[in-house]
């Protein structure tokens, strides 16, 4: 019974993995591009710079991106990007927390120490806090704008 709990588990993780690479795909790599190095002046790059949000505090603002999208320019690296996000709150909870599960430990991006990865009951408690594009770029940490 152990080995089958165990096995049921390993394959509730693979799939939520291919689950969250496969919806990746289908609405975030058209933007910020299969390698995560976004589009220079429209779209930042994910790779490389997703764990530095978590690690500012920005855990809850990444939530609220992907729910409700975001607008206004932000730098990254130096650089400025001033594209359009749109929100993705038809997606479900547990797909949202699959992309962002999928973006922290894509392209040698690591979760910051003592961080776990993205629940579904996370990306519910900001759904129900509903905001503003505009109110999400508000939201961004300080040591990053």
């Amino acid at each position: 019974m152990k080995h089958l709990l165990l096995l049921l588990l390993a394959g509730t993780s693979l799939a939520a993995a291919q689950n969250g690479k496969s919806l990746y795909t289908a609405n975030c790599a058209g933007c910020h591009q299969a390698t995560g190095k976004g589009v220079p002046g429209a779209f930042p790059p994910l790779a490389g710079h997703f764990p530095a949000i978590l690690a500012a505090d920005g855990r809850k603002y990444t939530i609220n991106v992907v729910l409700y999208g975001l607008n206004g320019a932000l730098k990254v690296n130096g650089k400025t990007y001033n594209g359009v996000m749109p929100g993705f709150a038809q997606l479900s909870d547990a797909e949202l927390a699959a992309i962002l599960n999928e973006v922290s430990t894509s392209w040698k991006n690591v979760l910051p120490d003592g961080q776990q990865p993205f629940t579904a009951d996370e990306v519910k408690a900001e759904r129900d806090a509903k905001k503003t594009s505009a109110q999400v770029h508000d939201l961004r940490p300080t040591t990053l704008k």
